[in-house]
């Protein structure tokens, strides 16, 4: 037993509660500070790598001829670092940026991209694809977006932007992967009672679909990943969306959302987490 096991539920709700934090190794931080300061213990087992592109050229391209665009949209916070390395490498400077309009997804992107002197001129209400493209109905027509972003990703914001009559131009950022050294571990955590974890947090489509092929020995992207690994593994385990759209991948897969986020950020997953585990 911790020493957090004796401390105020009120204050400390997820005392002796184990959390599984897939998040990419340097991203987890947040979301596993976060969960330890309400009592949680954590346990980290990355679901998702991140990784550079095959080639920087196409996002190259699009920065040395920033100045043609109206828009710009950064979708995470990988794609950001992402743009600051490129732009530090090619000596662009943040001047070449202020005609611009910067859309970012949510409060963390913003921050990023203000860390680089840039200003950001819209978040959508809600942090999600549909939600930035509502944000832009009736600013985009006739106009040039870049839309910088993971190597596969969702296609609702440059679909729906054309038909709105922009002209978008995708670029890689960056791409992730499943951390094949993820799977011995995740497997070992699953089978033993002692380390079994009570909550698994999911932060995007891409960590559920990857927690499924870990456990099931198959791709992230293959269909037969529908059938998912004998539910009985997860008999007991509450399963932690960070909002709609990740927990409509897990609807997918065939498994039950227990805990989905109201704000779509890693602080409401927490609130959401510790909400759902308190007890009166």
């Amino acid at each position: 037993m911790s020493s957090s096991d004796h401390l105020p539920s009120q204050e400390f709700p997820l005392a002796g509660v184990r959390v599984l934090v897939g998040r990419a190794r340097d991203q987890a931080s947040a979301l596993s500070a976060g969960l330890k300061a309400v009592g949680a213990e954590v346990i980290e087992i990355p679901f998702i790598e991140i990784r550079k592109p095959r080639s920087y050229g196409p996002l190259d391209a699009g920065l040395k001829r920033i100045t043609e665009y109206d828009w710009l949209i950064l979708t995470s916070v990988n794609g950001v670092e992402a743009l600051s390395a490129r732009m530090k490498r090619w000596k662009i400077k943040r001047s070449q940026f202020a005609h611009l309009q910067i859309a970012a997804i949510g409060p963390a992107t913003k921050s990023e991209i203000e860390r680089l002197g840039l200003k950001v001129a819209l978040v959508p209400e809600q942090y999600i694809a549909e939600s930035v493209v509502a944000s832009l109905r009736g600013k985009v027509e006739g106009k040039r977006v870049l839309l910088a972003r993971a190597r596969v990703a969702r296609d609702v914001i440059p679909r729906e932007l054309r038909k709105m009559g922009a002209r978008v131009d995708v670029v890689e950022a960056y791409e992730t992967l499943v951390p094949a050294s993820s799977k011995r571990r995740l497997r070992a955590v699953m089978k033993n009672s002692k380390r079994r974890p009570d909550v698994v947090t999911f932060t995007s489509s891409s960590t559920v679909r990857n927690f499924v092929a870990l456990l099931s020995g198959r791709g992230p992207h293959s269909t037969s990943l529908r059938a998912g690994p004998p539910h009985a593994n997860l008999e007991g385990i509450q399963l932690a969306s960070i909002g709609p759209i990740t927990s409509a991948t897990l609807c997918e897969l065939g498994f039950p959302v227990h805990i989905e986020a109201t704000e779509y950020t890693i602080p409401g997953l927490i609130t959401a987490i510790a909400s759902y585990n308190s007890h009166p």
